[in-house]
């Protein structure tokens, strides 16, 4: 009997957004992620969860190309991402790719405006311009009013959605996201949990990392990770009508 139990209803087939082909990870003498092959197609809202030590922030990282696996490979619309130069693989993690963490990781110096602006100007956007877009997208996620506001004036529960903000300002096509939840008291998961469904039904393929069975049950897909192999992948894909997926 093989340890994986797979269920997914897949519909048409089609060039994943993203893929990991074999995909193992080490740390010296430690194994963290053991020959995992995984498919996201565009559309999908997706929940991996596992025991602590499992690999699941691991397998985040690999799929957001901030570590480079010990073996096999990565490939995001299309591409084998490691075979990239590193221009061309930053502007990819740039422009398709967002991420969403545990720690809201905001600049306490700037205002709420200044901090989701921010990937713009690093892509070459003029302050004008990224000011607006940054304006606008801040009250897409219910804080249009909080704009002016620095970190240190906002609630946890709005820190995180300026920081959700800055990761959807370049409107990437795969959100990554890590415990999300984890910093917030529970009675601020539901308008979080709510915004990641509002951002799905907008157009965004999303992944989140949990430990919570509250949190990935707000998934369409769930996938399980066990001793860093996949242990299980369950639910629905979307049914699919461009030959990229999107």
């Amino acid at each position: 009997m093989t340890l994986m139990t797979m269920t997914v209803k897949q519909a048409h087939l089609t060039v994943p957004l993203a893929a990991l082909r074999s995909v193992s990870r080490q740390y010296g003498a430690l194994s963290v992620l053991q020959d995992v092959t995984l498919d996201l197609h565009a559309g999908e809202f997706v929940s991996v969860t596992g025991p602590s030590g499992s690999g699941k922030s691991t397998l985040l990282s690999m799929l957001g190309l901030l570590e480079r696996p010990s073996g096999g490979q990565v490939f995001i619309d299309g591409q084998d991402a490691w075979a990239l130069s590193d221009r061309a693989q930053s502007r990819l993690r740039g422009e398709t790719l967002g991420f969403i963490f545990q720690g809201f990781h905001l600049l306490p110096e700037l205002s709420a405006l200044d901090n989701v602006a921010r990937p713009l100007r690093w892509a070459g956007i003029s302050r004008t311009q990224a000011r607006e877009r940054a304006q606008h997208t801040l009250a897409s996620v219910g804080l249009g009013a909080r704009a002016d506001h620095r970190p240190g004036q906002l609630s946890g529960g709005e820190q995180q959605r300026v920081a959700i903000a800055r990761a959807i300002v370049r409107e990437p096509a795969l959100l990554l996201a890590d415990e999300p939840t984890g910093n917030l008291p529970q009675a601020l998961w539901g308008e979080i949990l709510d915004l990641f469904a509002d951002l799905h039904a907008r157009g965004h393929t999303v992944v989140v990392v949990t430990h919570d069975p509250l949190v990935a049950a707000r998934a369409q897909r769930h996938v399980m990770l066990q001793d860093g192999r996949l242990a299980s992948d369950q639910g629905t894909r979307p049914v699919l009508t461009s030959p990229t997926g999107r």
